[in-house]
């Protein structure tokens, strides 16, 4: 059976047949959660993705596979989990710790290129997360998908429902909004 035949069956009453698509989505939208917010986050919004998606259930239509449109709710939960942290994004950088100072004072002129490269090392990793924590949800989500993950251009806009050459243009503001979050660290 396929996944419209099981949104079929829940709509028409058979609510435990819904089971069926939590059990072969969930390891897809738990890997896209735990890529989008904090690992200890990442169960949470993979939760709250398959209750948004029950919720609403009714609303898919089935002109795409489901999981494009499982994977979409998800974006979206994720988004809004960076959403709920603006209010209290600034994070001071005395926080990060001696190593992770060090770290940021040892990098030259570098750009995002360089650091997939000291992404590597712990401390780069939590750098990397606080400066990404900085930007918009929609820019954070647009960057890790594109440059991180490596998803086509084409793949991202039909999951995030924008247009190519609005992901395009998302994905380069991004890289310029982390460069410039990242300089004003070294400043």
């Amino acid at each position: 059976m396929n996944d419209a035949d099981i949104v079929r069956r829940v709509l028409s009453g058979d609510v435990n047949a819904y089971a069926l698509l939590v059990d072969a989505h969930s390891a897809q939208i738990m890997g896209i959660t735990a890529r989008h917010v904090p690992q200890d986050r990442a169960a949470e919004v993979a939760h709250e993705t398959f209750v948004r998606a029950y919720e609403r259930l009714g609303t898919f239509k089935g002109e795409s596979p489901f999981v494009h449109w499982l994977t979409r709710i998800a974006l979206r939960r994720c988004a809004d989990y960076w959403r709920g942290r603006a209010k209290n994004r600034e994070t001071p950088f005395s926080a990060l710790g001696n190593g992770a100072r060090e770290w940021i004072e040892s990098i030259p002129d570098s750009t995002c290129e360089g650091l997939d490269a000291h992404a590597q090392r712990s401390e780069a990793g939590v750098i990397l997360d606080w400066a990404l924590a900085q930007l918009a949800p929609d820019d954070r989500q647009v960057l890790v998908m594109t440059h991180m993950d490596g998803q086509a251009l084409n793949d991202v806009a039909e999951l995030m429902g924008w247009s190519l050459s609005k992901v395009k243009v998302r994905s380069h503001r991004a890289r310029r909004k982390l460069r410039n979050v990242l300089g004003d660290m070294l400043d």
